[in-house]
């Protein structure tokens, strides 16, 4: 597909992250102002409040975008979204004859501060990059046992909490928690030593599933409404010793950040592509019709405290080994229910190389083999004051559909009372 032009004029550029093909939906506020949902196109957001409330833009129901969060929108359906983005085209294209209209609800995306653009009903990551995987099992249980035996039959997961997942720019505390160092005889307590990254993507379930009642893999993917970046931050001296047998806890629930813009699926589509081929096949109830993965380049970065970024990793997310739908899929197998607003992480993003790693655990292979930045330090983990950054780019004919960055700064831990 190529570009599609637009009268505003900074979304017909090629270095642009929200031209016309994109139109991602967030929550913005000016000033004072209350937040309210929006629409980024170029350097520009559309106040579709103010389009709603001028009778440019029509919804089954009034109100719905005048509102903090995306919610009540993604709650009207799949025929909803389909519309709203058929008429945003209309609003924002080349020659629309609602220009004069419309021009009175953009605002400069610089003076807008950008918030969580929706309510997290509940958050699940996954663990399903097999490289990330590989590597990880490498590192603790050697190549011969990287794998657990379920791995290529399941994408295997855990439930997160939703009440630490913060927009992109908000800062992160360094958390505190319980860790044991190998030669002591007991546990100790104070702030992670050893605080990384995991780069992923998040889906974002825009409808729901009843209770008992299973969904295909199509299904799974119908009730997606669109993508965010995010950052599941870990604190890897906690995990190692909290881990067994539940799994991850709070070396990961004291923050997870996500990009401020949901790309939708009409702005992915021109960049499905297919999970790898199978070691292992799936049961009926995992395999995917069609392609269900994206081709999005992706990057980190890391800042030492008022110094210039490094760029520390680029992969992509089409390494991942399961899609979004399959997770989604496997989530609901058991019955249980999904709603909207339900964020589903993909698990960390790894290549096949070092330079491809989505987390510092794999680039520093477990902090023995410490990385060296532009400025000439080196980092194994996170220190204090460093800002990590995630971007995300999928490039096609002329224009290219972004995210906006995820970032994250590292404060000092609290002193526990």
């Amino acid at each position: 597909m190529p570009l599609l032009k637009s009268w505003v004029v900074s979304a017909n550029s090629s270095e642009t992250l929200f031209p016309l093909n994109n139109l991602p939906y967030g929550v913005f506020s000016i000033g004072d102002e209350d937040p309210r949902c929006g629409v980024a196109i170029g350097d520009m957001i559309l106040d579709v409040a103010a389009c709603e409330e001028a009778g440019l833009i029509a919804l089954d129901d009034d109100g719905v975008f005048d509102l903090p969060f995306w919610n009540d929108v993604m709650e009207l359906g799949p025929a909803v979204w389909d519309a709203l983005r058929v008429r945003l085209i209309e609003l924002l294209e080349e020659g629309s004859p609602h220009q004069s209209s419309v021009e009175a609800h953009l605002v400069s995306s610089k003076s807008a501060r950008l918030h969580l653009p929706l309510l997290v009903s509940e958050f699940t990551d996954f663990y399903a990059g097999k490289n990330h995987a590989t590597n990880v099992g490498t590192m603790f249980r050697g190549p011969e046992n990287a794998l657990p035996p379920n791995w290529l039959h399941i994408p295997i997961g855990y439930n997160g909490r939703a009440s630490t997942v913060v927009v992109s720019g908000t800062d992160i505390t360094r958390p505190n928690g319980q860790t044991k160092a190998p030669d002591a005889e007991i546990p100790s307590f104070g702030p992670s030593k050893r605080l990384d990254i995991e780069l992923e993507m998040g889906a974002i379930v825009g409808g729901s599933s009843e209770m008992g009642q299973p969904i295909t893999v199509q299904d799974a993917d119908d009730l997606i409404f669109g993508y965010v970046l995010l950052n599941d931050w870990s604190a890897r001296d906690i995990q190692a010793w909290e881990y067994q047998p539940l799994g991850p806890f709070q070396a990961k629930a004291f923050a997870t950040s996500i990009s401020p813009w949901i790309v939708t699926k009409p702005a992915l589509e021109p960049f499905r592509t297919s999970t790898p081929e199978r070691e292992v096949g799936l049961l009926p109830f995992l395999r995917e019709p069609g392609p269900m993965l994206y081709d999005i380049e992706l990057a980190i970065t890391m800042a030492p405290a008022g110094k210039e970024a490094t760029t520390i990793a680029r992969t992509n997310y089409n390494q991942m080994y399961y899609s979004a739908a399959q997770q989604l899929t496997h989530h609901a197998s058991s019955g249980c229910a999904m709603n909207a607003g339900d964020l589903l992480g993909s698990g960390t993003i790894s290549g096949p190389t070092r330079s491809e790693c989505g987390s510092l655990l794999e680039l520093t292979w477990g902090g023995k083999e410490p990385i060296t930045l532009d400025t000439g330090e080196t980092r194994s983990f996170i220190e204090d004051g460093d800002t990590l950054t995630l971007s995300g780019v999928a490039t096609g004919d002329g224009y290219q559909v972004g995210f906006g960055n995820c970032t994250g700064t590292i404060k000092p831990a609290v002193d526990f009372p």
